[in-house]
């Protein structure tokens, strides 16, 4: 029933459109008078600018008096006037000519003959005359008509001036072009099994046809960025062997109002001429975002969404349309967008887990010589909450290290350094320290480790360097987790604050003073502190009330407040309470192992990079604690846990939180 509230996209849209080509043929004719007669008054008023700018009108005795002086080069004589060529022309290239009236005067001849002028006099021509006049009269005019119509004509094929409104998007006609199959997808096993069921629909619609099943009008894609959306709708696309086409939400929203609209009734046009096929729209929230009644809206944006809205409700699916789209902002998204019958499935493109890694950089490597020694469940360990982007640069980056180090194949030292290199960026090669410098970001960092190691419900620790690196980090603590977690008890995130602040705590044990180092440090803190108390409900004072939430899942999880002014206070010091009774455990820590931290600072300063097994040597020598009969296997790299370096977000974090689906931003 629905459909029949929409003129623009029931089943009877055709016969809809039949009324309006009147209208519309009075409006070409109406556009076509006033641009004629516009033209016309330009054309007349520029002929006549330019005639008066060349003639000039004189006096028969002023005539007189240049022919005397010789000033006359020749003369016209018309039915009723005489034209006067001037010898001395004023502008170079231009005849400027004085005119003057008939006067009946039986001398002139005479006197035009004694001053040697040339003369003659001009037989009226009736029909050239005619014919000079309704060439430079009309023959403008039709020039303009025809670029007018060319204009209007692509106006109505592509929906504005020169095509404006046409649709921009990329067309694959088959598999051959796409290049992209599900064999070239990783680690999303579910997404592709969600889309797989598409493809039979595309490949097989008459045994889904018998039992009265109808291909899925549109499916839409989500998930944060890198995780593989767009490559997804490829395979789809190279799959199902059937006409691809692909446009960016942005790519539909101009300026010019009206033309997004006109560039989706486009784009569906020429779906609808090569169905069966498949539209992608990426990043849809560039136009489906929730319309705004209230004023301020974006009347552009709107309109095309309604369009898109109408489109999508006006074909059947049988007609093998199907509809993907992508985004990473679902929140925003109309609602008219995602109910049934429009995108009727949501696959969640999430980040992959510890197997999609592995497969993953199997995918990416595969065209990589790698020799022996390479593991890439270690790499995949040392890299959770990393997306299929950042997996395939990490790849690239251990490529680059192995031919700069004239290598013929990629080892495992340059999988773990190029991980290192998108986690904290390049070393850098000039000392940029001061041995005061050394010594305090020596012990921030020793610190940061000791207290991990001291605490049984931290993750190991794989590296520790006070190396600069290029993206601003002057020290760092690398961490490994033994197995990967979806979980995060409140036991392990009391740790994890301890550990961040426990550099800040090693300055201010050791040189009484601290220094800016422990900003970033402070910050993952404080952003763990809150989110156990206004999330995931790890406070007596709050219990398991939910005070905040996320905003944006995929993107940034920034949250928002749900509660008063006054309960946001009293977050603020149960935060405060919580920051400072970490802070008080890493200084007791540390002070009741103030020789280890004293001793592991001196070697790390003497030798700039040690190891966690070199660490943990040291560890239990000073403490005279034997060997375990296995140490634990040091196998990969991990956070960074750094006072002096920037967030490393996204590329290699510990996934905690309630749910995988509600995990806080990287640690």
């Amino acid at each position: 029933m629905e459909n029949n509230q929409h003129p623009n996209g029931g089943p009877n849209n055709q016969n809809n459109q039949n009324p309006n080509r009147s209208p519309k043929n009075g409006q070409t004719i109406v556009i076509f008078l006033i641009v004629s007669l516009a033209a016309l008054i330009v054309i007349n008023l520029f002929s006549s600018m330019f005639q008066d700018s060349t003639r000039k009108e004189i006096s028969y005795n002023e005539f007189i008096e240049m022919l005397e002086n010789g000033e006359v080069a020749s003369v016209t004589l018309t039915s009723s006037e005489i034209d006067i060529v001037p010898i001395a022309q004023p502008f170079p290239g231009v005849e400027f000519t004085y005119y003057t009236g008939l006067v009946d005067d039986p001398e002139l001849a005479d006197k035009l003959l004694a001053a040697g002028v040339n003369f003659s006099k001009e037989v009226p021509d009736v029909g050239s005359a005619i014919l000079y006049n309704l060439l430079a009269t009309f023959l403008p005019l039709l020039i303009i008509w025809g670029l007018l119509w060319f204009f209007m004509r692509k106006m109505t094929k592509g929906g504005g001036m020169m095509g404006v409104g046409k649709a921009k998007a990329q067309v694959y006609d088959s598999q051959k072009e796409t290049g992209v199959t599900f064999k070239d997808v990783a680690g999303q096993d579910e997404a592709k099994e969600s889309l797989q069921e598409v493809v039979d629909f595309l490949e097989n619609p008459g045994k889904y046809s018998k039992i009265g099943a109808k291909l899925p009008k549109g499916a839409l894609l989500v998930g944060p960025p890198g995780t593989g959306k767009t490559l997804l709708a490829k395979a789809v696309a190279g799959e199902a062997k059937r006409p691809f086409f692909s446009i960016s939400g942005s790519g539909f929203v101009e300026m010019f109002v009206g033309v997004g609209a006109s560039r989706v009734r486009d784009l569906f046009e020429e779906a609808k001429k090569n169905a069966p096929c498949i539209i992608f729209i990426d990043e849809i929230d560039a136009i489906g975002k929730t319309r705004d009644n209230g004023y301020g809206g974006n009347d552009e944006r709107e309109q095309t969404l309604n369009q898109l809205l109408a489109e999508m409700d006006g074909f059947d699916t049988s007609s093998g349309l199907l509809i993907l789209a992508a985004t990473n902002r679902p929140e925003v998204l109309d609602p008219a967008l995602l109910r049934p019958g429009r995108f009727d499935r949501r696959v969640i493109v999430d980040r992959p887990d510890l197997k999609g890694r592995v497969d993953i950089l199997k995918v990416h490597a595969k065209n990589v010589n790698l020799d022996d020694s390479v593991d890439f469940d270690a790499i995949a360990l040392a890299t959770s909450g990393a997306v299929g982007s950042d997996l395939a640069n990490m790849v690239n980056e251990a490529a680059i290290l192995a031919v700069k180090k004239g290598r013929n194949a990629v080892c495992q030292a340059d999988l773990f350094e190029a991980v290192e290199v998108v986690m904290v960026g390049k070393e850098k090669k000039n000392k940029i320290l001061s041995q005061e410098e050394r010594r305090i970001v020596s012990y921030h960092e020793v610190g940061h480790a000791l207290v991990s190691a001291l605490q049984k419900d931290s993750e190991p620790v794989q590296k520790i360097t006070i190396v600069p690196r290029t993206m601003g980090a002057l020290g760092y603590v690398m961490n490994v987790p033994e197995e990967e977690k979806y979980l995060s008890s409140e036991a392990e995130m009391r740790a994890r604050l301890v550990e961040c602040v426990a550099g800040r705590a090693a300055e201010e044990i050791v040189f009484d003073s601290v220094t800016t180092g422990a900003s970033n440090d402070i910050e993952q803190a404080t952003r763990i502190a809150r989110a156990m108390i206004t999330q995931y409900g790890m406070s007596e004072k709050f219990g398991m009330m939910g005070l905040e939430s996320a905003a944006n899942q995929y993107l940034d999880n920034r949250t928002i407040l749900n509660c008063s002014d006054e309960t946001a206070a009293e977050v603020d010091r149960e935060v405060m309470k919580l920051l400072s009774d970490s802070y008080a455990k890493a200084k007791e820590l540390l002070l009741g192992h103030r020789d280890a931290l004293d001793k592991i600072a001196a070697y790390l300063i003497e030798k700039e990079t040690i190891t966690g097994k070199e660490f943990m040597e040291i560890l239990r020598k000073v403490e005279e604690k034997p060997e375990p009969e296995k140490a634990p296997d040091v196998i990969a790299l991990g956070t960074a846990a750094d006072g002096n370096s920037q967030e490393t977000a996204g590329a290699v974090s510990t996934v905690s939180g309630t749910e995988p689906e509600s995990a806080p931003p990287a640690e």
